[in-house]
């Protein structure tokens, strides 16, 4: 397995990731439609030897695919092998189909790689001011696209981005693997996504009804049946940072997860923030497993972050080999510039967290609200878990209210209302 460096929405980059989309005998037509028009990558010249490369090729399969979408569809079919190539874009009403031991590597070669602009509710690139590298696969302003196939790869080769980021060797922030902006009606399913530059997986300001595992201002996403092994959150849901989400007003809402498995030894399963300015609601997560992973739950904000986070109800988690249940904080103090406005308040309220059950592991919860916003309606039931360590408080609360219902080992005071 590559080395696990990223999260699905991610910072860290670079993890495995594979999902698989769960509908009914009747119902897959409307993820994986029947596509009129089909031709391989061999048809435009593509050479699958893993040193050739194919950015040619990929770009005048998708603009030659996108003379025809429009009539019935178009795919794209990646044959078996390992196809170098430079970032590319997609088009409307196509589907990129990967075959069983397909790779599409990125090239590692950066003057490929030209810069685009930062993000609207960011104001500036996450890594560094300014623009940004493009992503390696892009769909900007597009309806109806699939990436799917027979559990092929796209491998984004990030080791070298990762080396230079390090070293504070680039001047841009990082482009990520897979990036739907301005998009409707996506999927990603059956696929291996790994070693990206960054954030993995990007769904920016889109309105999904399909399989997605991470996203960025965006509503109606369902994620399902999809494992991931991260070096950062598993999953990241957030909805732009400080003033600039706060302007673009677009909030993260209408997320669903289900079925789903991470591994993330120094992440969370589900993180929600820290860039939250725009607004995160209604999210619902159930039937859920970690393992090796530092917390199920973690909610970040701070001053100048503004925005909310409320209604969210994670029901049926497995854990194994934890550091904390619930990580809940308001203590972030990273901003885009120093022009954020110290009266933007974050509001959290609504979570809810029930029907866990935890081995070894360390905190139950660690909850640290504002003095002028607390956590409030907070309610944990039926949680068990067995603590390996107890050299700290097993429960740290600080300005939350909330409830709690059959909880071992026993909650913080201000979880007994």
């Amino acid at each position: 397995m590559a080395q696990a460096q990223g999260k699905l929405f991610l910072w860290a980059a670079a993890l495995t990731l594979s999902i698989a989309a769960s509908t009914a005998a009747g119902d897959e037509a409307w993820w994986h439609p029947n596509r009129k028009h089909v031709a391989k990558l061999t048809d435009f010249g593509g050479v699958g030897d893993g040193v050739t490369s194919n950015t040619a090729a990929f770009a005048a399969a998708v603009a030659n695919l996108s003379q025809v979408a429009g009539d019935g569809g178009a795919m794209l079919v990646v044959p078996a092998g390992r196809w170098l190539t430079g970032p590319f874009n997609l088009t409307s009403t196509f589907t990129l189909f990967l075959e069983r031991d397909a790779v599409i590597l990125a090239t590692q070669n950066l003057d490929e790689w030209t810069t685009i602009a930062p993000l609207p509710s960011y104001g500036r690139g996450r890594d560094l001011p300014g623009p940004r590298y493009t992503n390696f696969i892009m769909g900007y302003n597009l309806t109806d696209v699939v990436i799917t196939g027979n559990n092929g790869s796209i491998n984004g080769q990030g080791q070298v981005w990762w080396d230079k980021f390090r070293g504070e060797e680039l001047n841009y922030t990082r482009g990520y693997l897979v990036e739907f902006m301005f998009c409707s009606y996506v999927v990603v399913s059956n696929v291996v996504l790994i070693d990206s530059p960054s954030w993995n997986l990007h769904p920016v300001y889109c309105n999904f009804d399909s399989p997605q595992p991470c996203r960025h201002s965006s509503e109606y996403v369902w994620i399902v049946n999809s494992n991931v092994v991260s070096g950062d959150d598993c999953i990241a849901i957030k909805s732009g940072w400080d003033q600039y989400g706060i302007a673009f007003n677009k909030p993260s809402q209408h997320i669903y997860i289900s079925n789903f498995s991470c591994v993330s030894p120094t992440s969370a399963t589900i993180a929600l923030g820290s860039e939250m300015s725009g607004g995160i609601s209604d999210v619902h997560a159930t039937n859920i497993v970690a393992v090796d992973t530092e917390s199920a739950l973690r909610l970040k904000t701070g001053i100048g972050r503004g925005g909310f986070m409320r209604d969210v109800i994670v029901d049926g988690m497995r854990l194994t080999n934890m550091k904390y249940l619930l990580w809940m904080t308001a203590n972030y103090g990273q901003h885009p510039d120093d022009k954020f406005d110290p009266n933007a308040i974050p509001v959290v309220k609504t979570i809810r967290f029930s029907n866990v059950v935890a081995t070894n592991v360390s905190i139950a919860g660690k909850l640290e609200g504002l003095p002028q916003s607390p956590f409030t309606n907070l309610f944990v039931s039926d949680v068990t878990a067995e603590i390996f360590v107890n050299k700290k408080p097993v429960w740290n609360c600080t300005f939350v209210e909330g409830r709690s219902y059959n909880v071992t080992p026993t909650p913080c005071a201000e979880l007994q209302h």
